[in-house]
């Protein structure tokens, strides 16, 4: 609060200062002053998320032109570790904050993070797309990823990945302040085993896909929404033995997908009006087709 009193302040003297406090110009035109009187509400965060975010933002300037939201990625923890400094406004998380986070936040700011969900997504494995597996376990994931996992080979999950001249799986991950990455790692891993060393650890859910998709080797993991042509999105099963399903919005909707999350978006304690008048957009049917379009599954619907 105490930053965005101090950067209105600086605003109004420097335009004092300048004489520029016009609202418009000789050619009609808004001034800068003007301009720079928007109200800014800065959005950072989720990767996996800032497309989403982005989208928005563009959408709403056409609904609320007065209002300049200014979307950043960079990843979870980037945007969670902003909000304890008090530089953003609203955090883009693909993964809950946790307790010490949230301690954190009341300490340096005086204020509670608020948690909203505004969406969700299907976390998806892929792999290249001549790629002849389709389905993948659970266990067999832990096995490729986790420590003391043995499996290092694409014969040993009972295909002959002919592109892959040398057998060998490449792991492509994400860096560790990626809400995918703690997700990840939680939902295939549990909470007591880490990632083994080796994988190639990317710093953008669209990176993953890009270097999957040049890679027959590679397996990687990143949200629904970053698919393309050029890789596959494999089922999941729990257990080698059950039923495998994809990662579609039917089976976030039914719980048969075994990896999805919620999206979140946290503020800093109550959202100032035209932080709320913002969320509220995203959670009315323009605001949630948004979410369907970028191909994630909307609030609404779960």
């Amino acid at each position: 609060m105490f930053n965005k009193v101090l950067c209105a302040m600086v605003t109004i003297g420097l335009c004092l200062f300048s004489n520029g406090c016009t609202k418009k110009n000789e050619t009609g035109e808004e001034s800068e002053a003007n301009t720079a009187a928007k109200s800014v509400i800065q959005n950072a965060g989720s990767d996996t998320m800032v497309n989403l975010a982005q989208a928005w933002a563009e959408e709403y300037a056409t609904v609320q032109p007065d209002v300049s939201l200014e979307v950043s990625g960079g990843g979870s923890g980037t945007g969670i570790a902003a909000l304890v400094s008090g530089t953003v406004d609203i955090a883009n998380c693909s993964r809950q904050m946790t307790p010490e986070e949230r301690e954190r936040v009341i300490e340096h700011t005086g204020e509670a993070p608020k948690e909203f969900i505004v969406g969700y997504d299907a976390l998806a494995v892929y792999v290249h797309k001549d790629n002849p597996l389709t389905e993948i376990s659970i266990d067999q994931l832990a096995a490729i990823y986790g420590e003391g996992g043995n499996i290092t080979k694409w014969s040993q999950l009972g295909i002959d990945n002919s592109e892959c001249a040398n057998d060998e799986i490449i792991r492509v991950s994400r860096q560790s302040n990626s809400g995918t990455f703690v997700y990840f790692r939680a939902a295939i891993l549990g909470k007591n085993r880490d990632y083994k060393l080796g994988s190639r650890d990317l710093h953008g859910s669209k990176d993953v896909v890009e270097l999957v998709a040049h890679t027959p080797c590679a397996i990687g993991y990143s949200g629904m929404g970053y698919a393309t042509e050029e890789v596959k999105m494999l089922k999941i099963a729990q257990a080698t033995s059950d039923l495998a399903y994809g990662p579609t919005a039917q089976g976030v909707l039914d719980g048969t997908y075994p990896i999805a999350r919620p999206l979140y978006m946290y503020s800093l304690g109550t959202p100032e009006p035209q932080e709320q008048s913002y969320l509220d957009w995203i959670f009315s049917p323009a605001g949630q087709a948004i979410v369907e379009k970028t191909g994630y599954v909307p609030v609404g619907q779960k």
